[in-house]
């Protein structure tokens, strides 16, 4: 069985959790005897090391002449867009009318056409999705390939391109909703190519049955054509918690991830304020870049709590790891979240964990500590017993790495080939 899935990111390439589940799935995928052949709009600038072929977008000559691919790419029903988009970005504070740019950007050699691609989520981000779409059926000339298998609403359009030139079975991955990232104040035009993918999928698969319930009662898609596949978690360890030594004595609670309104870091604050009126040797760190930074940092100076509550920015790679070894709790108190790994993450360095009830993840982790986003006073109870009871911390520890123990990026993997036996063979 060979898949041809169409991605935004793949590692290096990653701003967020839809990179790291990329691979993941792919690497399942592999484990159970299914080839991958992974589109991303660029590979310029890096090097990729992987077990599946990696196709640059901008490596694939153009079938067709360039001016009716033009006249194709209008047909889309190009429309400005609220403010610079990415995949889990929150659109809820608009800078500025995005618009849709409608000049290709192409190199041209004697015989063939081809795009150009930056893979970023730039000002134009949505010439590049639909561009990107118009490369998916190009590809059907190029690569062997038994289904399809796009990736959040930014591969959507190539993902049904590529169908409609192929005939070949389409699966919609859907990580994030236009809901997740906006709540009610949504950008119709992500919204409209969200429900164009799904509706023109042979199937959809959801991180959570949360999403789920999403897709039905906002895009209206039938509850039987929708699967779930959990994300599962790399149990590997760079290095162990033991080996990176603390250099405060006090506890550190840490959020860690998009400092935007999905992720809820406002909720994160106002709990730690309240914390730090009971207990005075803890330190909460905001790991992570967003929009809601300025305001963060505003709040964090009118609560007057700066000399406990720290920013560090964006964290990649070892940082990353390092963070999470020298935490002693982490709180994950999004608004919406489709699934969420880095619960899993924090538990494989022995951190206990709080998450929202809002999510995903909390459909596998029984034994994690649950609260409603919204509900701060609960929260900070929650960290204070935490923080106070060693047994307690360790015992949350314990029973929910048992939990995941039981999710395998294999187990994902093997579920996912089923789903494509059952639209390939229907």
């Amino acid at each position: 069985m060979k898949v041809l899935m169409f991605g935004w990111e793949f590692p290096p390439f990653i701003s967020g959790g839809l990179g790291t589940a990329c691979y993941g799935i792919t690497k399942g995928l592999l484990e159970n005897d299914v080839k991958v052949t992974f589109v991303l709009p660029t590979k310029k600038g890096k090097e990729i090391t992987s077990p599946v072929k990696i196709l640059g977008a901008d490596e694939v000559p153009l079938i067709g002449d360039i001016n009716e691919l033009m006249n194709r790419i209008d047909i889309i029903n190009a429309v400005s867009v609220p403010s610079s988009l990415s995949p889990y970005a929150t659109a809820v504070h608009y800078s500025e009318q995005l618009k849709f740019n409608h000049s290709l950007k192409v190199r041209k050699d004697p015989i063939n056409s081809i795009l150009d691609f930056t893979g970023d989520y730039g000002d134009d981000l949505l010439t590049e999705v639909m561009s990107y779409g118009l490369v998916g059926e190009s590809l059907y000339f190029y690569e062997e390939f038994d289904i399809i298998h796009a990736h959040d609403w930014l591969t959507y359009p190539a993902g049904v391109r590529t169908k409609q030139i192929s005939g070949k079975p389409l699966i919609v991955h859907v990580h994030a909703t236009e809901f997740d990232r906006s709540g009610n104040n949504i950008n119709e035009r992500v919204y409209n190519i969200e429900k164009y993918g799904m509706e023109n999928a042979d199937k959809v698969v959801a991180v959570s049955y949360y999403t789920k319930n999403i897709i039905i009662n906002h895009y209206g898609i039938d509850q039987d054509k929708i699967e779930v596949v959990h994300n599962a978690v790399n149990k590997k360890k760079q290095f162990e918690r033991y080996n990176i030594g603390k250099n405060l004595d006090d506890k550190i609670v840490l959020f860690l991830g998009r400092v935007t309104m999905q992720k809820g870091p406002d909720y994160f604050i106002e709990a730690a304020n309240l914390v730090l009126k009971e207990i005075e040797n803890v330190r909460f760190i905001m790991a992570g870049s967003g929009d809601l930074m300025p305001e963060m940092i505003s709040r964090m100076a009118e609560l007057k709590i700066a000399d406990r509550f720290h920013f560090t920015g964006f964290l990649r790679g070892l940082d990353v790891e390092r963070m999470y070894a020298m935490s002693d709790l982490y709180v994950m108190p999004s608004v919406s979240e489709p699934f969420g790994i880095t619960p899993f993450e924090a538990l494989l360095y022995d951190v206990p964990i709080i998450i929202s009830k809002q999510s995903g993840v909390s459909e596998i982790l029984k034994h994690a500590v649950v609260v409603d986003f919204w509900d701060i006073q609960k929260l900070a109870n929650y960290i204070i017993s935490i923080l106070k009871n060693e047994d307690l911390a360790q015992e949350i520890v314990r029973n929910c790495k048992e939990e995941i123990q039981q999710v395998e990026w294999h187990s994902a993997g093997n579920r996912l080939k089923n789903i494509y036996s059952s639209v390939l063979y229907y």
